[in-house]
């Protein structure tokens, strides 16, 4: 992709023409998403350039030996929209990058000509820096708004706050002087509905009231959050990775980071998290930063008018995005760079840090949570791990990597059936159902009710003097004659027990819920499931390493083991969940812990299945997403792919200097294809170029609005030079400078091992396959996903665009 593709007509080698005449491949993707036979084939130009047959592969150069006409051959006078894509389309990253060279040539041949122009050097230079220093701003901002908004509205459903109706329950009892230890979330200022509805404060009938309230209030939110996306932004529902990682790829779905999106994604996450629906607000605010990313962009011409150099916007925004919601700047970079980015480079990578390092000062800045931390949950371990954990701690793993298989397999499974059943057409009754299961559930267990942020605070955070939590409820033993802040040396108290059951129960809960919960019609990440740890220095294996008296192991370490595990089993991911971890505890010492987990949850779980719950979502959709992480190891051929096959009809193609505008308007109205090879002749077949359906469109168009003498009988010509005509005959339309003049060919014995490879590496959306010289079909990057189906024995009809 970085190499220089701008090469002279007249070069040639021994090599795939992949590398270097690489050029605008338009995916031949329908438009309006129907179902069809790629037939159009894009061809490689094979007009009468020198042409070397390899043992594989082919090499042409498109034109005279001699031409100096340019990889994007603009008109003269440039038509608006020729270069430009529709909707769920794939952008050609060949033609982007050239169109970015040229721009940067252009800007730099002027800025010595007046101070003006290099103003605008400057400016286009430093406009990278100010579009991901804006993404930050807004990704920190609208994180801390969002985390503020959801605190608030999720005790919403417990009470309110007499004195300042918009202090969540913890900030309503700050400044009370009438709290106690034991109760120190009881203030005269903060009501129950049961005590502002009845006057009852405790007893049946007050549970009854708070249970009732609880229930009306998740039911509120969670309609509120369906409808508001129904109604304005469809795009706004679900984790919006899967869909960033298909943008990233170089696929446009129009509005997906839009305006709307954003606006009703921010309104409608806080809604969902406060409805107590088993999701996290991880996933959304990357999409609430890609979005931010996306509008930012349109402001400066570098980006806006380049979908490429968009992209890589895009992934800065995302480590932004990640930045904010787990408080960590390097592991936002290093998940954009493994999970989310298809086109990482160096400068991408800078951009990035940057971006994290912004949002996460901003997020700082606004201190959301009161505690001086990025996030809520933010925990300082200072016990060293012992050896014999080890084994604990890949135990975990396993855990995580088996809870990953199973919640892959059953979400993907319920997903499926809600597409293909009727029940998948009544979006706001399932989020209904689903919430009011949850509420109904969850009310009675405190450790279902409180939010995904604050359960894993509980869990995570370590026994000590200062606990109230019931976790921490260890028996004092009066006549002990020393100190007693020694937890680990205390019997439990029958508060442990009953949390360990509770939390047994949450657990089980939890994961039956967040199968059904991630992939309905509402903003929804996904829940971090954790672990309970509890041991006692009795026991055989901790009698032989650990001291009496001495702090054996760290239940809280072992909670965010089994959380890391369990996020590594369902997203694959490692490196980057491994530095997130480790930056939300601040603690060097357990990286050894954390790696082994994470490594055995990803062992594990590929065992089951390579795809991670982000790959699987993408694949049950049906994007075109080539995964550079899947192998291809069948020994097929280019033939043996390629379109048309035997029984087909022929190719649609356009000839040089013999067709009209009526032939060629004709042949658009009758076929769905976004674009014609153009060739010689149909004796000859030798290619010419390719020429876009949308661009074909809009120069005709054009021609007639602008140019005299444009009929339906005149002569159009893709040729250098116009034939001679009769005198009598109309206007010729030269369309030459929108043809692509040197699309990518291979040739019908390149094995698809490196057909696939040169697709994943160039970004491109389909190559020509020749014979001799003579074109004989076409792959685009659909054909290839349709035939990795067909070899893992899938349906290669899922593979299209729903």
């Amino acid at each position: 992709m970085e190499s220089e593709q701008l090469f002279h007509r007249g070069y040639y080698r021994n090599s795939y023409n992949s590398i270097t005449s690489a050029s605008s491949d338009e995916e031949l993707l329908d438009g309006a998403g129907v179902i069809m036979d790629f037939q159009t084939s894009e061809d490689d130009n094979l007009l009468d350039g020198d042409t070397v047959v390899g043992t594989h592969y082919t090499m042409t150069n498109g034109g005279s030996i001699n031409s100096s006409t340019h990889l994007l051959d603009l008109l003269d006078e440039p038509i608006p929209g020729v270069g430009t894509y529709d909707d769920f389309h794939t952008i050609d990253w060949v033609r982007e990058k050239c169109k970015d060279r040229e721009r940067h040539r252009r800007i730099n041949s002027k800025k010595k000509e007046s101070a003006w122009e290099m103003t605008k050097s400057l400016y286009d230079a430093w406009s990278g820096w100010l579009v991901v220093t804006l993404t930050g701003l807004a990704s920190g901002a609208l994180a801390g708004l969002i985390d503020i908004a959801a605190d608030w509205m999720t005790d919403l459903k417990e009470g309110i706050c007499l004195s300042a109706l918009w202090y969540n329950h913890e900030q309503c009892c700050w400044g009370s002087n009438e709290t106690t230890f034991e109760e120190r979330d009881k203030c005269p200022q903060w009501k129950t509905w049961a005590e502002l509805i009845i006057g009852q404060a405790e007893g049946p009938g007050s549970y009854i009231m708070n249970y009732i309230m609880y229930i009306f209030w998740a039911l509120s939110f969670a309609f509120l959050a369906v409808s508001l996306v129904k109604v304005f932004a469809p795009y706004a529902c679900g984790s919006g990775i899967p869909e960033i990682k298909t943008i990233l790829s170089g696929f446009i779905i129009r509005g997906y980071l839009g305006k709307w999106t954003l606006m009703i994604k921010t309104i409608t996450l806080v809604l969902a998290v406060a409805s107590g629906l088993s999701l996290g607000k991880e996933g959304p605010l990357v999409h609430v930063a890609c979005c931010c990313g996306n509008i930012f962009s349109y402001l400066f011409p570098k980006y806006s008018t380049n979908e490429a150099k968009k992209r890589e916007v895009l992934s800065a925004a995302s480590a932004a995005g990640v930045s904010v919601a787990f408080g960590a700047p390097i592991g936002g970079v290093l998940f954009s760079l493994e999970e989310v980015s298809y086109y990482f480079p160096l400068k991408t990578l800078w951009r990035s840090f940057f971006a994290a390092l912004v949002a996460a000062f901003v997020l700082r800045s606004i201190n959301p949570f009161g505690n001086s931390r990025l996030v809520l949950f933010y925990v300082e371990y200072h016990t060293p791990w012992y050896l014999f954990e080890l084994f604990p701690f890949i135990l975990l793993g396993v855990f995580g990597g088996l809870w990953g298989a199973f919640f892959i397999r059953a979400n993907i499974a319920w997903c499926r059936r809600r597409k293909s059943t009727k029940f998948g057409k009544y979006p706001v009754l399932e989020v209904i159902i689903v919430a009011a299961i949850t509420a109904v559930i969850a009310f009675p267990n405190p450790y279902t009710r409180l939010n995904t942020s604050e359960l894993i605070k509980e869990l995570f955070t370590d026994c000590g003097p200062l606990e109230s939590s019931s976790l921490c409820d260890y028996r004092n033993d009066m006549n002990a004659s020393k100190i007693v802040d020694d937890i680990p040396d205390r019997p439990a108290g029958i508060g442990v027990y009953s949390a360990i059951w509770q939390l047994c129960l949450a657990l089980i809960f939890k994961i039956i819920m967040t199968v059904f919960t991630f992939g309905i019609k509402v903003p929804s990440g996904l829940f971090i499931p954790s672990m309970l740890a509890y041991y006692h220095h009795d026991w055989f294996i901790f009698k032989e390493w650990c001291e009496v008296g001495a702090d054996c192991i760290t239940p809280g370490l072992y909670a965010m083991v089994g959380a890391a595990a369990c996020l590594g089993g369902v997203t694959r991911m490692t490196v980057s969940l491994v530095v997130i971890v480790f930056e939300l505890t601040g603690g060097l010492e357990y990286i050894v812990p954390l790696m082994a987990a994470v490594m055995t949850s990803k062992w594990v779980g590929d065992a089951f299945g390579r795809e991670g719950i982000y790959e699987a979502h993408i694949r049950l959709n049906g994007y075109p997403f080539l995964d550079a992480k899947e192998e291809f190891t069948h020994t097929t051929l280019a033939a043996d792919v390629m379109r048309p096959r035997r029984n087909d009809p022929p190719l649609a193609v356009l000839t040089q200097d013999n067709m009209t505008v009526d032939d060629i308007e004709n042949m658009i109205n009758e076929t769905s294809y976004n674009g014609f090879p153009v060739i010689m002749s149909k004796e000859s077949q030798r290619l010419v170029g390719f020429a876009l359906r949308r661009d074909l469109t809009i120069a005709i168009e054009s021609a007639r609005k602008k140019q005299e003498g444009i009929v339906g009988s005149s002569r159009v010509c893709f040729a250098q030079h116009t034939p001679s005509l009769p005198a009598e005959s109309p206007r010729p339309l030269k369309l030459r400078s929108i043809l692509d003049m040197s699309p990518f060919t291979v040739t019908d014995h390149t094995p698809m091992e490196i057909v696939v490879d040169i697709f994943r590496k160039l970004g491109l959306r389909q190559c020509l396959v020749t014979h001799n010289g003579r074109l004989l079909g076409i792959i685009t990057k659909k054909d290839i996903l349709r035939h990795m189906a067909q070899t893992a024995n899938q349906d290669p009809a899922s593979i299209m665009f729903n």
